[in-house]
């Protein structure tokens, strides 16, 4: 049996900020079914993880795209591959039978050929229960499945594993409504630390405030002085600081940290799009006050993906943590939702709904 199958390619290399003009929606003849001997797996998705790390990968060139297997360049004309989870339509794999659910590296698209290499984890409808429902959308509850993907672990991971918080300490979280930022506030509120995030509107401070329960929230667009800013929510000084963004902002944390404080950085939004923005912190902050400030990949903790998976779902069973969706449906509207990321359109986890069932 043969269907048509849409999926989304890159048109060319995107150096600067994406725009939708940059993707093309193709459409091809598929097959739903698998070469005899094979070990190939079909695979239709259900639905996407949309994420920025992504325009690095369509770049011509980028020092992200030798880190790992999951950054490597996207060849203009290909189709895209992300973070989905899809239902097995065929399988040459005993590892993998017809409608097991799982979650991989897949493609932008209706339909995805994939290896076993390709699929990260079996899902089970037990692993999280009923009572998970997205605030928008309920017929799978697929964002905590996100969650517990590579989102999550960078999360738990960078908080707990690089900053290493102690209890009452005072921590700062750039892009706090996002999906891993709104993680690492409630990861923080959890272990009784003190936890300031910064965020795009006033709606999503909002947000950051009331529903994910952080102690104080600033629109970062309102002010015109971060350093001054920071001084304020932070009078004691700042003893973690989750960078998602770069730039200014780290700066301004760097120049409010307390001695041995730490930074755990695990992205530089605002400098994927515009390659002359560099951040350039004070080093003799970084000197004297004896600061650590660390990158990091989710890939380099799979050392404690077991003991994140078994918290957090158990936080996620008994309410203690909140999964913010920002869900959209179909293949053409993947373009206008990665572009938007950059736009700051999107509150939490940006999924792309492509099927029920």
């Amino acid at each position: 049996m043969e269907v048509t199958n849409k999926y989304i390619v890159i048109k060319h290399h995107i150096e600067n900020a994406p725009k939708e003009s940059h993707f093309e929606l193709k459409t091809g003849t598929f097959a739903l079914s698998v070469t005899p001997g094979s070990d190939d797996i079909i695979v239709k998705n259900l639905c996407i993880s949309i994420d920025p790390y992504q325009i690095n990968r369509m770049k011509s060139y980028s020092s992200s795209q030798n880190a790992t297997n999951f950054t490597v360049p996207i060849t203009p004309g290909e189709a895209v591959d992300a973070l989905a989870i899809g239902k097995v339509v065929a399988s040459g794999n005993a590892m993998f039978e017809k409608d097991d659910l799982v979650m991989g590296v897949f493609t932008w698209a209706e339909y995805s050929l994939v290896k076993e290499g390709s699929i990260i984890k079996k899902l089970e409808s037990s692993e999280f229960p009923p009572l998970i429902i997205s605030e928008f959308w309920n017929a799978y509850h697929f964002g905590p499945f996100f969650i517990a993907g590579f989102g999550g672990l960078t999360a738990y991971a960078g908080f707990f594993e690089v900053c290493k918080p102690q209890k009452g300490e005072k921590v700062f979280v750039s892009a706090a409504s996002g999906s891993v930022g709104s993680l690492v506030g409630q990861y923080a509120k959890l272990m009784g630390c003190y936890v300031v995030g910064c965020a795009g509107n006033q709606k999503k401070v909002e947000l950051v405030k009331e529903k994910l329960g952080f102690d104080d929230a600033f629109d970062y667009k309102e002010e015109t002085d971060l350093n001054s800013t920071l001084k304020r929510y932070f009078p004691g000084g700042i003893d973690i600081y989750f960078d998602n963004v770069g730039g200014e902002m780290l700066e301004a944390a760097v120049a409010n940290m307390k001695a041995f404080g730490r930074v755990a950085i695990c992205g530089v939004i605002s400098e994927y799009t515009d390659s002359g923005k560099r951040a350039s912190p004070n080093m003799l902050d970084v000197v004297f006050k004896r600061i650590t400030i660390r990158g990091f990949l989710a890939v380099d903790f799979m050392n404690v993906f077991e003991d994140f998976l078994a918290k957090t779902s158990d936080y996620l069973r008994t309410g203690k943590l909140k999964v913010i969706e920002d869900v959209s449906s179909g293949v053409d509207n993947i373009p206008s939702a990665f572009v938007g990321l950059f736009n700051g359109d999107n509150i939490g986890k940006k999924i792309i709904n492509l099927a029920e069932d």
